[in-house]
C-alpha cells in the first residue's frame, strides 16, 4: 500500500499539473467564430498580397527580399516601410501604404533577415547574434539594389529601433524618419519594460500553439498575438487580414521561422542604448505612440522623441501595439507631413 507521503505527494503533482493546465489554456482563448474563420480560410486559400516588382539585395552575404510599388506618375520621393519583430513585410495592410502612393510616393517594403524571402540564418547563436545596426544595412541594401540615395524611414515598433538605426549610422542616406510605437533603448532602468500581464499571455500562446509546427497552429498563435497586442484598444480587430497575410506567409511566402523571435530579441538587447545617436539626427521627425499600448510602453516614446532635435511626438490616445484601419486618419496625415518636410530639407 501507498504511504500517506507518497500519497500527498501524488496529490500534489496532479494538483501542480491541473494548475499548469488551467494557467496555459485559461485564457486568452480564441472564440468560435475565430477558429472557424481559421478553417475556412485553409480551404480558400490565401489572396494574393504581392503586386509590385519584386527583387533580391545582398546585404553581404545574405539575401532580402523586397517589393517596389510605384505610383500612377513618377514618384516624388521614396518610401522605405521597415517592418517589426518577427513579422514579415507581407503583413503591412493596404490600408496603410496605399494613401502614400496615391500620394505620389514610391513605396518599398521588405523582409528583415530571418524572415519570409530573406535569408533565414540558420547558423545564429547567442554569441554571435547580429544587431539592428547589421539589420540597418539590410534596408540600406534594400535601397542600393534599387538605386534610390534618399529615403524616407517609417518603421514601427523593431522596425522603429532599425529606422532608428539607419538614420543614425547613414544619415546622407535618409530624407526623414518616422518612428511609431518604438523605444530608443528597451532595457532602459529607468523605463517600465513590457507589461507583465503581456509577457504572461505570451508565454501562454507560445506554451499553447508554438510547440506545434504546423499550419494551423500557426494561425491560431497570430490569431491570439492580435488580440494579446491590442490590449485594451477599442479599435476592432481586422482578424480576417491576420490570418489572410499569415496564411500566405506560410503557405507562399517562405514560411514561418519559429527561430526567429529568439535572434530578433537578442538583436535589440545586444544593441543597447541609441540614446546618444539620436541626439545627432538632423531630418525631419514623427515619433507617434499610443497611450494603452500593452508591449512597449508609451513612457520610451516620451523619452527618446525630445531627444531628437525638433521631432515631433504625438500620443494617440487609446492606441495599443496594432495599426488598426481606426488610427489611419490620424497616422497617414502625420506621416505625410514629415515626407513633405523631409523633401523641403533636401530642397
Amino acid at each position: 500500500m501507498l504511504s500517506n507521503t507518497l500519497l500527498l505527494i501524488l496529490l500534489f503533482l496532479f494538483l501542480l499539473m491541473i494548475g499548469a493546465i488551467y494557467f496555459i489554456y485559461a485564457s486568452p482563448r480564441l472564440t468560435p467564430e475565430i477558429l472557424q474563420a481559421i478553417k475556412d480560410i485553409q480551404k480558400v486559400g490565401p489572396p494574393e498580397l504581392v503586386h509590385g516588382q519584386v527583387g533580391i539585395a545582398q546585404s553581404g552575404a545574405i539575401n532580402i527580399w523586397y517589393e517596389i510599388i510605384n505610383p500612377m506618375a513618377d514618384p516624388k520621393g521614396t518610401i522605405l516601410l521597415v517592418m517589426g519583430h518577427s513579422t514579415s513585410g507581407v503583413r503591412w495592410p493596404a490600408y496603410l501604404y496605399q494613401p502614400m502612393i496615391e500620394a505620389g510616393y514610391q513605396v518599398i517594403r521588405y523582409d528583415n533577415r530571418g524572415l519570409g524571402k530573406s535569408d533565414w540564418i540558420k547558423d545564429w547563436t547567442k554569441k554571435t547574434t547580429y544587431t539592428l545596426s547589421h539589420m540597418a544595412t539590410d534596408g540600406l541594401a534594400v535601397l542600393d539594389a534599387v538605386g534610390i540615395e534618399k529615403a524616407h524611414l517609417f518603421g514601427v515598433s523593431m522596425g522603429g529601433m532599425i529606422a532608428q538605426q539607419m538614420t543614425i549610422d547613414y544619415p546622407t542616406r535618409v530624407a526623414s524618419l518616422t518612428s511609431i510605437m518604438s523605444t530608443g533603448y528597451m532595457d532602459d532602468p529607468e523605463l517600465p519594460y513590457v507589461p507583465r500581464a503581456t509577457f504572461i499571455k505570451a508565454i501562454k500562446l507560445g506554451i499553447r500553439y508554438r510547440l506545434q509546427p504546423n499550419e494551423e497552429s500557426f494561425l491560431k498563435y497570430a490569431a491570439g498575438a492580435t488580440f494579446v497586442l491590442r490590449g485594451n484598444d477599442p479599435a476592432e480587430v481586422d482578424v480576417n487580414f491576420s490570418l489572410s497575410s499569415n496564411l500566405y506567409l506560410w503557405r507562399r511566402h517562405g514560411g514561418y521561422n519559429v527561430k526567429v523571435g529568439d535572434q530578433h530579441t537578442a538583436a535589440i538587447k545586444a544593441s543597447g542604448s541609441r540614446y546618444e545617436g539620436l541626439k545627432q539626427i538632423d531630418v525631419p521627425t514623427l515619433v507617434i505612440h499610443g497611450n494603452r499600448d500593452p508591449l512597449v510602453p508609451v513612457e520610451h516614446s516620451k523619452k527618446y522623441a525630445p531627444m531628437i532635435p525638433d521631432a515631433k511626438l504625438v500620443i494617440i490616445d487609446k492606441m495599443s501595439h496594432r495599426l488598426p484601419v481606426h488610427y489611419m486618419s490620424q497616422i497617414i496625415p502625420l506621416s505625410l507631413e514629415n515626407f513633405e518636410k523631409g523633401a523641403l530639407k533636401q530642397v
